[in-house]
Order: structure tokens, then C-alpha cells, then sequence
């Protein structure tokens, strides 16, 4: 879900054109600073296996003894946040806090000195963002702690809020630190390959855009708003830390609308503790954790041998089977990567023993694995649903059919490929060699996955659980399912708790950015401005879902799915109730979402960027398939999501098929 900038990581690189040496007083110190961030990641990264429990014994509570875990949902909410901000230094030490560094990387290889200047520049900001924050936050720990600050109710469960704050406040400052860190080894870098002159550019540049920010003439709300996101998309084209172009953009754009830099800073420190302080957003960690529990326990790989043999008669058969495992994984994981990563190593290698081309197979796991991302329980629905306060399990309900007509799509083009045009699957032939399973085989395999779909969805469909206890619960029974397999090492264990709290974290940062920088949209006018705007013009209904659709698959090839939406979503939420007034008869941000999901999907798959391609191709076992050919075998599949998002686009009902009378 994050971008790793290729710079920091090329030190060991004799290839590198750059070495970034440290100082000599630097490598113990650091190295000091990166045991700390480990320990307190992991203390994080423990506290929300101990959030499931809690929630699990709540659940358990409430439903079966009448009587439940008092404070877990207020606990769950208060230490939410201080879970990013404890993860977040060692997550930007190893260098996963979001960012798109597909041009960065090519100007650190083309021109590495600019690349160093630039570096520098986004480490500098991120430096400078942190620190504010941490300043912002000391306030309020203190009086916490002198106050006697307490969350819950008395009488029933209380607890001093001091300790979470102090975490958050801790968090944040070592944050800052870490940016510090790695502006001291550019700036030491540039310093030594005597690089001064190439950084006089970038610098001289970004001081230019300080001076015009500053004796600008007054443009209004507005036209500062716009700036603002020019400037933010800018920023993060080249390479910027995502978060932390959101969260500059909103600083400087609420200072200069209010004229009032206290009020900006405290917007941000607004955005930073209070945005996913609520028990809802605790439903981010468990719904990833139950993915990687997912993975890790090789039901994915079972049921691809059990679709690959009952399906091994069919034209195109193991592809088919290659879709139909993905559609089963999607129901008990909302996470594509997770879907691309299992395929890979299970299904490519079974269809180019059968002749299919290498690209082919590749790109069908990279496209049939994006359905994750919309077959519920998704965690893109989830993260909309927070942006538009639509209901997540109105949004699950509405993505099942769409989420089948992708699959059942994809198959029908399979088939009809593999059977009147095998050349361009490079599968003359059936499969009849696949060994058949028995029924018993069958069922091993199945039963979990479909105990573990009723436990969860039906748990949320069923009004039995909320979504973030279904995460909890899923989360947990999946941890049953794992060890009763006896597919889950301890080592195993704590790689997949890790990977949870980094990908948590990176979510979740996101979402406390976005908050911030709707704020200042907010206060810029922009989104009434565009309803006036398309009101006034007459954009058609049409016309404006397909500039929609044109700007996220453009924004598609360049970002990840989770800054698009928290990017445009709010750019555009207010105007789709009245765009779509006659056609969507209720729920239309419901319908919204869906659309809205496919169209990511598809910037998942398309260059530079697709995310979804650069897994499968770091999963590969060869270096024989080259990006170039699995890109080219998941088009057709681009085009089959295209295609149905248009249908779904013409024909609302089908995701509103359950709200028909």
C-alpha cells in the first residue's frame, strides 16, 4: 500500500552512483533512535492483538452472558491514535510511509544530485510538520495529566487519558526525529559529493515560492484552496511523503484564509487526535490483520487447487479457476495485495506448466486480484465510508452483485479467448492432467473459507456484529483456523502482526491527512463552489461521471487507491446528490462508492504506477516476465472493468438492488 523510495535504500548498492555515508558520530546514535522506534512499534503492534481479544470478549459477553467488557469501546477509541503515531517512526525508518516515487527514483538515477536536493527538501518538510505538531501537543498531555483527564464513565470504567497522549506526544516527537535523521545524511550526502551547487536550484525555488506565498496579493479563499491543490498533487507527483503534503497544503492554506497561523496549527493538531479517536476505525487493523491471518494459513492455495481441478475441463480453465479462487479469497479479505501475492505463487506456475503465456497468467492474477478491493469485506469501502459517513455495511450489501458481475465477467472473456482464440492466452489445450479431488477433499479445503464468510459477513448482514467486531471476531476465529491447520509458526505469527501494523498505520495516517487538508478545502469554498458550478453549467449527469472517472484512473496511474479517494472523494461528495437527482432514486453516495471503487481498481492495473502489477512482478519466482507483459495481460481485464463500471454507471439499481421496492 506504500511506495518505498528507491534513494534511502540503494546505500548498500555498489550500482549507486551516490553512497549516502554517514557522519561518523551518526551510525550509533541512529542505530540507538531505530531500537527505541522498533520497541515501541511492537508495543503497538501487540496492542492490537490485545484490541481483539477485547472486542472478542465483549462480543462474547454481550451476546452470550448479557453482560459486556465495559470501556473496550472507549479504550479501543482513545488508543487508536496513539497506535499510528507509536508505529509511525520505525514505519518511516524503514521507509513505508506513503509516497509515489516512481519520478523521484528516476531523477536519483538520471541526475542523483537533484535527487539528493529533493530528498531533502520532502525530509525538511516532514521535519517541519512533525516538530509543529509535537509543540501543539505538549499542551494538552500536560493538562491531561495535571487535570486528571479521564475517558469513560464513572461508576462503570474510567481511565486517565494522560498515558495515551503522552504516547502520541512521544510518537510524534520521535517522528520528527526520524525526519531530522534523514535530513542530516542528505544533507551530509550533498555536503560530500560536493553537490552544493546542484541543491542551490530546488532551494533557490522553493524560497521563491515562500517569498510569492507570502507578498501575494490577496486571491481570495477560493483561489487559494485551488492553489492548494495544484500544488498538493504537485508535491506529491514528485515524490513528497503523501501525508505529509496533505497536512502541509492544509497548514499553509489555513493560515493564509484565516490569517491566523495558531488556528492552522491547530487545525492540524485538530486532524491528528481527533479524527480517528472513535471505535469505528479500529475496524482498519483487524480487517488487515484478518487478511495476512488469511494468507499466512494457505487458504487462498486451496481453494486454487480445488477451483483448478473442478474446473481443469474448461477452455481456459485454470485462468478461470485462477478468478474463481480470487472471488472466494475476496470474501474473507479486503486487501488485493494479499489476493496478488497468494496467486502468484500458486497459480502462475500451474498455468505456465500448461502452456499458458507467462504475461497472460501473471496479468490475470494482477487483474482478478483486484477484487479485494470490492468484493466485501473491503477495506476501500471501509475507508470511503469514513470520508462520506454512508454506512459500511450498506456499502458491503451494494458491492456483492457488482462485485460478481466483475467476476463472472472475467470469466466469460476467458473462456471465449481460450476457446475461439488460444493464441492469445497460449492455451491450445485443456487441463485433463490435474489431478481430481474428492469431495472430501473438497470440503477440507472449503470450510473454512466459508465458515469464516458467515462469521463475518454474515455478522454484519445479520445485525449480529458491527463492522469493526466483525474484524475483531473474524480476525480471531481466522487465528483459530490458521493454528488448528497448523499453518502458523510463531515467527509466522509476529511477521503478519508486524506487516499489520504497518500497513495499519499507513491507512490510517492518510485518513488523519485527509481530515486536515477537507478542513482547509472547507474553509476555501472549493466544494460549494464546484456544486454552483456544475449547477450553473448543466453538466450532464454523463458528462460529469466520466470527467469523474477520467480524473481517478488518471490519478490511478500515479497514486495508490487510498490517497485517490481521500484526495477527490471530498473534492466532489457535494455534488453528487444533485448530479444524480432523477437518476439514483435513494442512497446515491451508496451506488457513488461502488463506481467509485471500480474506477480505482482499474488505476491499480494501469502504468506507471499499478501497484497490483509491481506485486505480482516482485512475487514472481523469474525474472523471465517483465512488467511490460504481465501490464499487457491485464489490459484485457481493464477493459472488462471499464465496461462494467459504465453498466453499473447506466444502471444504478443493480448496486440498489436491495433498497428496490
Amino acid at each position: 500500500m506504500s511506495r518505498t523510495p528507491t534513494l534511502l535504500h540503494r546505500q548498500s548498492d555498489p550500482t549507486n552512483p551516490i553512497a549516502l555515508e554517514k557522519p561518523k558520530w551518526f551510525g550509533s546514535l541512529h542505530l540507538g533512535f531505530s531500537y527505541i522506534a522498533a520497541m515501541l512499534a511492537a508495543g503497538a503492534t501487540l496492542w492490537i492483538f490485545v484490541i481483539m481479544l477485547m472486542i472478542c470478549a465483549d462480543v462474547i459477553g454481550l451476546k452470550v452472558f448479557s453482560r459486556p467488557l465495559y470501556g473496550v469501546v472507549e479504550l479501543t477509541g482513545a488508543s487508536i491514535v496513539a497506535v499510528v503515531f507509536a508505529q509511525l517512526p520505525h514505519t518511516l525508518f524503514e521507509k513505508r510511509m506513503t509516497r509515489a516515487d516512481f519520478l523521484i527514483s528516476t531523477l536519483e538515477i538520471k541526475t542523483p544530485h537533484l535527487g539528493l536536493a529533493l530528498n531533502l527538501i520532502f525530509c525538511l518538510c516532514g521535519l517541519g510538520i512533525f516538530a509543529a505538531l509535537a509543540w501543539m501537543l505538549i499542551d494538552p498531555t500536560r493538562s491531561a495529566l495535571l487535570e486528571g483527564e479521564f475517558i469513560g464513565t464513572q461508576g462503570i470504567f474510567t481511565m486517565q487519558v494522560w498515558p495515551i497522549k503522552a504516547i502520541i506526544l512521544l510518537g510524534v516527537t520521535m517522528t520528527a526525529l526520524e525526519f531530522g535523521f534523514q535530513s542530516i545524511r542528505l544533507a551530509h550526502a550533498i555536503l560530500a559529493e560536493k553537490a552544493v551547487k546542484a541543491a542551490i536550484v530546488p532551494f533557490g525555488l522553493v524560497l521563491l515560492i515562500c517569498i510569492a506565498v507570502w507578498v501575494a496579493p490577496d486571491i481570495g479563499r477560493i483561489g487559494i484552496g485551488v492553489i492548494g491543490v495544484v500544488a498538493m498533487v504537485l508535491m506529491i507527483l514528485l515524490g513528497i511523503h503523501i501525508p505529509v503534503a496533505m497536512m502541509l497544503v492544509a497548514l499553509v492554506g489555513v493560515w493564509l484564509i484565516r490569517e491566523n497561523p495558531t488556528l492552522a496549527l491547530k487545525t492540524i493538531r485538530s486532524a491528528a487526535t481527533g479524527t480517528i479517536n472513535k471505535f469505528d476505525f479500529g475496524v482498519v487493523p483487524l480487517f488487515v490483520l484478518m487478511g495476512l491471518l488469511v494468507d499466512a494459513s494457505d487458504l487462498g492455495k486451496d481453494a486454487y487447487r480445488v477451483a483448478a481441478s473442478l474446473l481443469r475441463r474448461l477452455y481456459g480453465g485454470l485462468a478461470i479457476a485462477t478468478v474463481a479462487a480470487n472471488t472466494v479469497f475476496a470474501a474473507i479479505t479486503g486487501i488485493s495485495i494479499a489476493s496478488a501475492a497468494v496467486f502468484t505463487r500458486v497459480a502462475v506456475p500451474q498455468m505456465t506448466a500448461h502452456h499458458y503465456s507467462s504475461g497472460f497468467a501473471a496479468g490475470t492474477v494482477a487483474g482478478s486480484s483486484v477484487l479485494g478491493m470490492l468484493i466485501p469485506p473491503s477495506l476501500l469501502l471501509i475507508i470511503y465510508g469514513f470520508v462520506t459517513e454512508t454506512s459500511v455495511g450498506s456499502l458491503f450489501i451494494a458491492a456483492t452483485l457488482p462485485g460478481l458481475l466483475l467476476a463472472i465477467s472475467f470469466c466469460l472473456f476467458i473462456y471465449l479467448a481460450a476457446r475461439f482464440a488460444p493464441e492469445k492466452v497460449g492455451c491450445p489445450d485443456i487441463a485433463e492432467d490435474i489431478a481430481p479431488v474428492s469431495g472430501g477433499e473438497v470440503i477440507r479445503a472449503l470450510a473454512p473459507i466459508f465458515f469464516l464468510v458467515f462469521v463475518v459477513l454474515g455478522g454484519i448482514y445479520g445485525g449480529v456484529f458491527t463492522p469493526t467486531q466483525a474484524g475483531a471476531v473474524g480476525a480471531a476465529t481466522t487465528l483459530i483456523v490458521a493454528v488448528a491447520r497448523r499453518s502458523l509458526t510463531w515467527t509466522k505469527l509476529w511477521l503478519v502482526m508486524k506487516e499489520t501494523g504497518v500497513i495499519s498505520v499507513t491507512i490510517l495516517l492518510l485518513i488523519i491527512a485527509a481530515a486536515a487538508f477537507t478542513k482547509m478545502l472547507v474553509m476555501s469554498g472549493i466544494p460549494n463552489a464546484i456544486v454552483s458550478v456544475f449547477l450553473e453549467q448543466g453538466i450532464s449527469f454523463w458528462g460529469f461521471m466520466l470527467g469523474y472517472f477520467a480524473v481517478i484512473i488518471l490519478l490511478g496511474m500515479f497514486l495508490d487507491s487510498t490517497s485517490i479517494i481521500l484526495i477527490v472523494v471530498p473534492l466532489v461528495v457535494g455534488i453528487v446528490p444533485e448530479i444524480t437527482q432523477g437518476i439514483v432514486a435513494s442512497d446515491p453516495l451508496i451506488w457513488f462508492g461502488i463506481v467509485t471503487i471500480i474506477a480505482v481498481e482499474i488505476g491499480l492495473l494501469t502504468p506507471p504506477f499499478g501497484i497490483t502489477v509491481y506485486v505480482v512482478k516482485a512475487t514472481l519466482a523469474t525474472d523471465d516476465v517483465t512488467l511490460t507483459a504481465i501490464f499487457r495481460g491485464a489490459f484485457p481485464y481493464v477493459l472488462i472493468m471499464a465496461v462494467v463500471m459504465l453498466i453499473l454507471t447506466a444502471f444504478p439499481m443493480i448496486s440498489l438492488f436491495w433498497l428496490m421496492p
